[in-house]
Formats: C-alpha cells, structure tokens, sequence
C-alpha cells in the first residue's frame, strides 16, 4: 500500500525498485491450519509494550499454491501438527515452560482431502517449508512418498538424522522417511535478484518465487506468487508475500521508512474510543522511536538463529510491504482472523482480488490493536 508524503506523520523515502520480471499468475488459497499458539513475546522480539508480553492464539498459515497452466499444486508450510504431544523431546521440552500453549484440530493434509485435493493420489508435487520449526513443519508422513520436501540448504547437515537416531534433534526422521528431500540453494539455482532478496523461480514461468530470507532459522524461505499478470491481460500484476517467519508479528516491519505511520489510521484499531479512524500520533506516542517510519520492534531472541540476518531480512521484506501492489502475510499475523478483514480461506476463495476487496487496507495497521492499552497508559 502506498503512502502519500501528505497522508504520513514524516515524509516517506521514495519507493525502492523491486525489479520482478513479468510472467504467468498463480492460483493462491490461504489455508487456516486450525493451529493456535500462544508464546512469550520476548522469545522473539523487543521492548515489552504495555502489557502485551505474550503472542496469544496466533495462527500458523499455510498456502495452497498452484501452477494454472499445469495444476501443478504445492503446499508452503504446514503449521502445528495436530498431535504435537509426538514431537521430538528437545521440543517438547521448550513447549513444556511458562507461556506457552499448543493447540491444533486437523493437519493441513486433512483439510487439503476433505476438500477435494487428492493429498492421497499424490496431487501435492512438493510440501515447501519456511523452515523446520515445529509450528511450520506439520506431519509430513500424512503426505505420500512421492510428495517431495523442500527446505532452505543447510536443514540436513545441521539437524538430521532426526530423532529417534538423534535422542537430541528437533526433527523427526519419519518425516523424511522415504521420501525425497530437496535443499534450495540459492548461490547455485539462481540468477534472479527480487529487491533485496535472491530468488528461485519454482515453476518457471514467474508465477511463483522462493527467496532466500536467513536469520530466524538455518535455511529460512519466503514466498512470492503472483496472483494477477499483466501479461495474462490484468490491469496489473499483483503479489502475496508470503512471509513465513520472516517476522512474528506486525510491529517487527512496520512503520517503515517507505511506508511511516499515517496521520489518520482507518479502520481505527482503537474502536473504543475512536470507533472509524484512530489520529496517528496516538500510536506516535508510544513508539520508541523518534519518528515514525521504523518498526515498534527490534528483532532479538533465543529463538532466531541469526538476529542480525534475521533483521535484515525482515527490512528487505518491509520493502515489498511499502508497495500498493503487494499484500505480505506473515504466518503468525492473528489479525488476519478478525471476521471484519474478510479474508476467505480455502476452500472458499482464493487471493486474486485481495487488491480490490481491500485486504491491504484493513489490514495493514491492524496489529496496533495489541498496543491500545499501552496508550491508554
């Protein structure tokens, strides 16, 4: 979404290039995983602001995304497996301290079957994790042999063989039991640069990106579809960011320099006492920032691999965030469950029209919600 200098509490740096070749669209359905998760935020992330110290029943998104011309399907990430009490020991044992809580009815294979995706006859090429940790991985073995893993290169040399072999790894070899496991390696696969991230083009026709995006874990992927083409005969081209874990929350990529706090936020995430639109200086107030053209959050934890890749990674995806044509999802961002967002999850709807039914708008301020007792402070 792009901001105008006038609409912004400071002026806004011009827009950089994101340099995405034209090409082929693809079909692009958001899948509620049913998992709930519940997380201290300082595991992730700081400062502490006002009492919201906890991340609380976030969802874990997965992707449904398709090849039009070939149907060829995979699947981004897997989120919670439902029986997450068979996860290895050295995960349970981190689950097992204060603050968190698990939750999760179905596994995404379930939800892809009973709505008429042949999970069973093979009809997922390929499952594509953002990385390996427990709440993106799913149960792998509820996908068939032919179904291919791929991760980001580094995953099998760092943590393979799983457990049991390994009594002390955070994966289970029966996931990869059997089956073909596919390391993308960026500095051998591709020639592409999209903003600041380098990319592999999956079905090669510029429908779909895999991008190299390190820091929260060894291997650590994005995804980039394009869901209208110019080419195709759309007005434009337009892309959902599919950011993985590049960020666990809103506020670790927004404001940005590109995109800075508005002067009027609408819809208002501060319904009760500006029920339409919310002045923007309200939230000024409690940024710890001078200005408001950089995220609420630094980036800082036990559980990123690499906190200053990590941040990295998470301003080159606040690139693409700046622009009007490109929605970023995170795979935690809770706001998206709020019914007033409309978002339609598979198999209801896919993504094509985010643009036109307003998705950016209502959500792209959303996550202030959290901060609203801080304010009120």
């Amino acid at each position: 979404m792009a901001t105008k200098k006038e609409d912004s509490l400071c002026a806004p740096s011009p827009l950089p290039k994101l340099s995405i070749p034209p090409g082929a669209s693809a079909k692009v359905q958001i899948i509620d995983t049913t998992s709930r998760i519940d997380a201290p935020l300082a595991l992730f992330m700081q400062p502490v602001i006002g009492d919201f110290d906890t991340i609380r029943g976030t969802p874990a998104f997965s992707f449904l995304v398709e090849q039009v011309s070939s149907q060829r399907k995979v699947v981004f990430d897997l989120g919670l497996r439902k029986d997450w009490q068979n996860l290895p020991p050295a995960t349970l044992a981190l689950v097992s301290t204060p603050g968190w809580t698990l939750e999760s009815e179905k596994n995404v294979s379930e939800i892809l079957q009973e709505n008429d995706v042949d999970v069973a006859g093979g009809a997922i090429e390929a499952v594509i994790w953002s990385h390996w940790h427990f709440d993106h991985i799913g149960d792998m073995t509820s996908f068939p042999e032919s179904t291919v893993l791929i991760s980001g290169k580094g995953v099998a040399e760092a943590l393979l063989p799983g457990f049991p072999t390994n009594p002390e790894s955070l994966l289970l070899e029966s996931d990869f039991f059997g089956r073909e496991h596919r390391e993308i390696d960026f500095g051998d696969e591709s020639g592409i640069q999209l903003g600041h991230f380098t990319a592999v083009d999956y079905f090669q026709d510029g429908s779909f990106y895999l991008l190299n995006a390190p820091g929260h874990a060894i291997g650590h992927i994005c995804g980039l579809a394009r869901v209208t083409s110019a080419q195709e005969g759309a007005a434009e081209d337009t892309f959902i960011f599919m950011g993985g874990d590049a960020a666990h929350h809103g506020g670790e990529f927004r404001p940005s320099q590109y995109l800075p706090l508005p002067k009027e936020i609408r819809p208002s995430p501060y319904k009760h006492k500006y029920p339409i639109a919310c002045p923007g200086h309200v939230f000024q107030a409690i940024h710890p920032g001078e200005k408001g053209d950089a995220p609420f959050y630094h980036i800082e934890g036990v559980l990123h691999h690499d906190t200053k890749d990590a941040t990295q990674s998470a301003a080159n995806m606040a690139e693409f965030d700046a622009h009007e044509n490109v929605l970023v999802i995170v795979a935690h961002d809770a706001t998206l469950l709020d019914p007033s967002i409309g978002i339609e999850y598979f198999p209801n709807g896919t993504m094509k029209d985010w643009k036109a039914k307003g998705y950016a708008n209502r959500l792209h301020w959303a996550f202030l919600q959290d901060f609203v007792q801080a304010v009120e402070n």
